[in-house]
């Protein structure tokens, strides 16, 4: 099961020349990009890993991909994605954002349902990523 989320979730995979534009776009935009990365991808989980900090002062692609790269040979099989955000009003505003990484095995997510008193049911999302031994790394 392929995970969508952000931009460009429902393509095929980017090359890494087609992240690169992205990021050039982003950068000529003026926004500052950041990596990510987390083996949870729940949809409610909007807080991955940052890998190192924002870089508020680049202009060239090179200095992303170059991150982008290094947090993909740490976590192969974590998912990786970049952030643009535009800070011009004071605040940071999120423009794009991408999936660059993926692991081979994607877990996916199954409904659980629970039955409760008066005949409610209440239904929750539930990632197989958490389901893995306790101490093993996905």
């Amino acid at each position: 099961m392929k995970i969508t989320q952000g931009t460009f979730s429902f393509l095929p995979p980017l090359t890494d020349e087609e992240i690169s534009a992205q990021i050039n776009y982003a950068l000529h935009q003026g926004w500052a990009c950041s990596v990510e990365y987390t083996d949870d991808p729940h949809p409610r989980n909007t807080y991955w890993e940052m890998w190192g900090l924002p870089m508020f002062d680049l202009h060239d692609a090179a200095g992303v991909l170059m991150e982008v790269d290094a947090c993909r040979k740490t976590y192969p099989r974590h998912y990786v994605k970049v952030n643009a955000f535009d800070s011009v009003r004071g605040f940071e505003t999120m423009r794009l954002s991408f999936i660059v990484n993926r692991p081979e095995d994607e877990k996916g997510f199954r409904l659980e349902r629970q039955d409760n008193a008066g005949r409610v049911q209440r239904y929750a999302i539930r990632t197989y990523a958490t389901d893995r031994p306790s101490g093993e790394r996905y």
